[in-house]
């Protein structure tokens, strides 16, 4: 699976952001034509998307494309343009209901047969941004086809009629609840955009807090936002270290026969290992070890 700590938006219909998001060094760059696009903009994001797709190189940058909505009348013409250019992924935002994922999962699947690509190689992302969404999260997460969950803050505090603050409280429950579906289904999480961009204290902060939470990732919408998320989103030596000390003491005591042991002066049990096992697959995704 691949690790998105980062994951830059980047107007579709703008070839000269495309091709700066390349020198970046981000995880995954998502190619848009929802949200950062302009209705009169749609045919043109299309165009230079695919061409970018053809003619450029992501890399060790995930490429991905987020379409228009299902059933707002463009994610057909996104689909069908996008995918014969084998973009890694398809980010499907505002999903709401199962059928919506059942449409993009046929599409992806016909494709993959018809060039002989494995199936499930074209990997899919979603937005959950609603009320609607958060009330049939279960149901969508299930969903034998995901790859990732994408909380949409910013979306789903205006349909609550939610007043924004830097802490985010508004948002918690949202936001724990995408966490916590994610988590059943083995899935990534990737959590909300900071919009100001300027404020890279605050946006630092944010980070932290989403890895503390236990997101995997976080979107991001401008160049001075990768180096805050990606490094709160990846751990640093002290923590490896410690990680590394107390899943080998694990193994030892397992060996042994014990049950519980102590570490660096504290008891230890199996949910901390879990937690150290965490941050070594952290590390390793972020190419740390």
């Amino acid at each position: 699976m691949h690790a998105r700590r980062a994951l830059l938006y980047v107007p579709g219909d703008d070839r000269h952001k495309i091709e700066k998001a390349l020198t970046l060094g981000v995880d995954c760059i998502c190619l848009d034509m929802e949200d950062g696009v302009a209705v009169s903009r749609k045919v043109d994001a299309r165009r230079t998307i695919t061409a970018a797709l053809q003619e450029l190189f992501f890399g060790k940058s995930e490429k991905l494309v987020r379409i228009n909505p299902v059933g707002s009348g463009l994610e057909r013409d996104d689909i069908e343009a996008v995918l014969p250019f084998h973009p890694d992924g398809i980010v499907v935002p505002k999903v709401e209901e199962v059928s919506q994922l059942n449409w993009v999962a046929r599409f992806l699947e016909a494709v993959e047969l018809e060039h002989s690509w494995p199936v499930n190689s074209l990997r899919l992302l979603i937005g959950i941004e609603s009320p609607r969404a958060i009330l049939n999260i279960r149901e969508v997460a299930a969903h034998k086809r995901l790859d990732g969950l994408i909380f949409g803050g910013e979306d789903f505090a205006a349909a609550i009629g939610a007043t924004r603050t830097k802490s985010a409280g508004e948002l918690a429950y949202a936001r724990q609840t995408v966490l916590t579906a994610a988590a059943a289904f083995g899935l990534q999480s990737v959590d909300l955009v900071n919009i100001d961009f300027k404020d890279v204290h605050s946006l630092r902060e944010e980070a932290e807090t989403g890895a503390r939470l236990g997101f995997t990732g976080k979107q991001i919408i401008h160049p001075a936002q990768v180096e805050p998320v990606q490094s709160a989103f990846t751990p640093d030596d002290q923590a490896i270290a410690a990680a590394r000390r107390l899943v080998e003491a694990f193994a030892l005591s397992e060996k042994a026969g014990k049950g519980a042991f102590a570490v660096d002066g504290r008891m230890v049990d199996r949910p901390l290992v879990m937690q150290a096992r965490k941050v070594l697959e952290r590390a390793a995704a972020a190419g740390k070890i």
